[in-house]
């Protein structure tokens, strides 16, 4: 019987290291040791923001690498798919904007004009081919307040084209009587009220240069046609009338009068084609289950986004936008990656202990506004919303001064300060505290669905969203401290046999640099997109919000304010900007391929 014991464990240990040497070699890597060590800690860190990821920008080749390590780390630990179809990636399209298609051209009279020289399509132009005569209609303003400025009246602008000069009479500032009226795309929506075929703008500068194209904005498919001329084919254009960019500005500008006049026996034809562009983002998800019967089908969170800038340059959030270079983004997130990774693997190995399953989630396109947090928390198979009892965000935790941390979102639940002071109490850190659940990173996109949140951060330094964020500056004993603390928190979650209670802690939506006149109707609007039809909503605020009030509700997709269209979020807000506190309105929204038209109070 002893020998067969002895036989028996023998043949144990030899199947442990059978099983060991598979999932090696099915990973390809050694998952290191299951500890959390300062060494790992910073060969993850390298590894991610070594020069040759490149900045790990959604949809790259280098963003698959940072991808396939995270997948490889995960393998060989153990942990489970917990992505689409049996794998650990949950993939989303993000929208990299538009670009001028080729058909696009544009013919006045006889005379064809070149893209990029004579004249460019805005980016928020309609699609599509459109021909017809023009008139002038100065400033293309439709005031009703001082100084009554209409460029509208006593002319017909249906179905013409609607040239007008841009910017106003004035340096446009925020007290200036045209803040608000000057913006190219609120001419355009006042032309199409005034249902023009399109618009076409003129500078003030006849010598100025065409803009450049914005590739990062959305077009969009049921607005009129935006093009802007070049100084010298506006000219063209106006001299057969006597009239010049020159002549028109400074009659304009001195009189504080409209010029109006038609452009007659003159087609102005076009084909504008503005291609979206999509890139596949990529959420890598893993999940540990937990034992018990009844709390193994609650979820704890761990997430780290694992995106950063790329190579820089314009609309990307580089602080040097002229400069093209990689983006290492060591702290900003390859700290927070390397992160989840060492505690993946210390909870794997003492995942006997765990009461609830833990879903370790490294999300893409943080830096594009938090898209993978809000895909995974609105599309996973796995994990919804109200199975989470709290979700743990690590953004930035490489840089630990002074021994402290700063804890975000600490008034979501009511336990957690008390928790937290007690543990920060045996602690070789100390910490600072914020309650408000809303912040620049991804536990956002869970506060809003009523999940309680909480957010770890090291701060920001001088190196931050530039290149200099190098892994020399990450301070690994530091980080180490943190993750210590997180696996301690980590487990007090998952075994306490009560989850924290959800607790609003403030706005559930960014706050906003300018508010016109103050007014809202207390919505979150969906910068994700997911609509081509008007603004879809992900919620209102608080059912005492105008919107609240009204019976608007997530999903809802705002088609029309007060008999006027609304296409897209910059459309709303021109929209709300020409309301008053107090004003009663009807509001018209899609829900369920049905329109429903609302009375709201603002």
């Amino acid at each position: 019987m002893k020998i067969q014991k002895n036989n028996l464990v023998l043949i144990g240990f030899i199947l442990t290291i059978i099983v060991l040497v598979l999932m090696k070699k099915q990973s390809g890597i050694d998952p290191g040791n299951s500890k959390i060590l300062e060494s790992e800690i910073i060969e993850h860190i390298q590894f991610l923001s070594d020069d040759s990821r490149k900045g790990r920008y959604p949809g790259t080749n280098e963003s698959k690498d940072a991808i396939s390590y995270i997948i490889d780390h995960w393998k060989a630990i153990g942990l489970k798919p917990g992505g689409i179809d049996g794998g650990f990636t949950q993939p989303f399209d993000i929208s990299e904007g538009t670009e001028i298609g080729e058909m696009t051209s544009l013919k006045i009279g006889e005379d064809k004009l070149n893209p990029a020289i004579d004249f460019i399509p805005m980016p928020f132009s309609g699609n599509g081919s459109f021909s017809g005569s023009a008139v002038f209609a100065g400033y293309g303003f439709n005031m009703s307040e001082e100084p009554n400025w209409d460029d509208y009246s006593n002319i017909d602008v249906n179905g013409k084209w609607v040239m007008v000069m841009v910017d106003a009479p004035e340096q446009v500032h925020p007290h200036s009587p045209y803040f608000g009226h000057a913006s190219l795309n609120k001419k355009m929506m006042v032309a199409r009220d005034h249902n023009a075929l399109g618009i076409i703008f003129i500078s003030k500068d006849e010598n100025r240069e065409l803009p450049n194209f914005d590739h990062t904005a959305a077009s969009s498919t049921k607005s009129i046609p935006a093009i802007q001329l070049s100084g010298e084919a506006a000219n063209t254009l106006l001299k057969p009338f006597g009239q010049s960019i020159a002549s028109i500005q400074e009659i304009m500008d001195s009189s504080l009068e409209t010029i109006q006049f038609e452009l007659d026996d003159i087609l102005i034809s076009t084909m504008i084609e503005l291609e979206e562009k999509t890139i596949q983002g990529n959420n890598v998800v893993g999940i540990i289950r937990g034992n018990d019967p009844v709390l193994k089908d609650e979820f704890i969170v761990l997430g780290a986004h694992f995106d950063h800038l790329g190579m820089g340059g314009a609309h990307t959030g580089s602080r040097k936008r002229d400069t093209t270079a990689v983006h290492n983004g060591a702290d900003d997130n390859a700290s927070g990656t390397s992160g989840i990774l060492e505690l993946s693997h210390k909870l794997y190995e003492n995942r006997k202990s765990l009461k609830r399953s833990i879903a370790f989630v490294a999300f893409d396109a943080e830096e594009k506004g938090l898209l993978g947090s809000k895909y995974f928390i609105e599309n996973s198979k796995v994990v919804s919303p109200e199975d989470i009892s709290t979700m743990i965000n690590l953004d930035m935790v490489g840089r630990l001064r002074d021994s402290t941390i700063m804890v975000g979102a600490v008034g979501t639940s009511p336990s957690f300060e008390p928790l937290l002071d007690n543990l920060f109490a045996e602690s070789d850190l100390s910490f600072t505290k914020s309650m408000e659940g809303y912040g620049p990173s991804d536990h956002s996109s869970f506060y809003v669905k009523d999940v309680p949140v909480l957010f770890f951060f090291t701060g920001a330094h001088s190196e931050y969203h530039l290149p200099e964020d190098d892994w020399e500056l990450i301070n690994t004993h530091g980080e180490k401290l943190i993750l210590d603390f997180v696996y301690n928190l980590t487990m007090i979650l998952n075994t306490n046999n009560k989850r924290p209670i959800f607790s609003e802690a403030g706005p559930k939506e960014a706050p906003k640099g300018r508010r016109i006149r103050g007014v809202t109707l207390g919505i979150i609007p969906s910068y994700g997109g997911g609509s081509k039809e008007g603004m879809k909503i992900d919620g209102v605020t608080s059912q005492e919000s105008p919107a609240g009030k009204a019976g608007m509700i997530k999903g809802d997709v705002i088609i029309e304010i007060n008999g006027k269209s609304v296409l897209n979020i910059r459309e709303y807000m021109g929209r709300m900007g020409e309301l008053k506190k107090g004003q009663k309105i009807k509001v018209k929204v899609l829900r369920n391929n049905k329109t429903i038209e609302m009375d709201v109070q603002l």
